[in-house]
């Protein structure tokens, strides 16, 4: 625990003695931060900095629920170019076209959706081919 200021001692220098210790301690070299440059001064202010950071750094965003089902829809196709086995590519496609099922019934806020269930067994195929490339056995 940090300790209390002493009776008489200005607090400026008290504060300038703790940070010269920790210095000279090391426990600023071990900073998260340390070594990388600071933020460009020119950018404008931004009051939700922190918040944006929080968000960027726990891999968070906030769209709209369309705009939202529209990148897992990109997000499964992803995952299925990098699916190891058909039952991995089926239990993908099962569970974006059970969401995109769902908003189609009740059409979420926000854009519109331009999106339909994603056909497993073209898809099946699409991935068969990538995995064996024609005349390859």
């Amino acid at each position: 625990m940090t300790e209390r200021k002493p009776p008489g001692v200005s607090f400026e220098s008290f504060v300038d003695k703790q940070i010269r210790e920790a210095a000279e301690r090391g426990d600023f070299s071990r900073l998260a931060g340390f070594g990388k440059p600071l933020p460009d001064e020119a950018a404008p202010y931004d009051e939700l900095w922190w918040v944006k950071q929080k968000m960027h750094r726990e891999g968070m965003a906030v769209l709209p629920p369309a705009l939202q089902l529209r990148k897992e829809a990109e997000d499964a196709a992803e995952a299925v170019a990098a699916a190891v086995s058909e039952s991995q590519v089926r239990r993908i496609l099962g569970e974006i076209n059970t969401k995109i099922a769902e908003a189609l019934r009740r059409p979420p806020a926000g854009p519109p959706l331009h999106l339909t269930p994603f056909d497993v067994e073209a898809e099946l195929t699409r991935w068969r081919e990538a995995r064996n490339p024609k005349g390859a056995r």
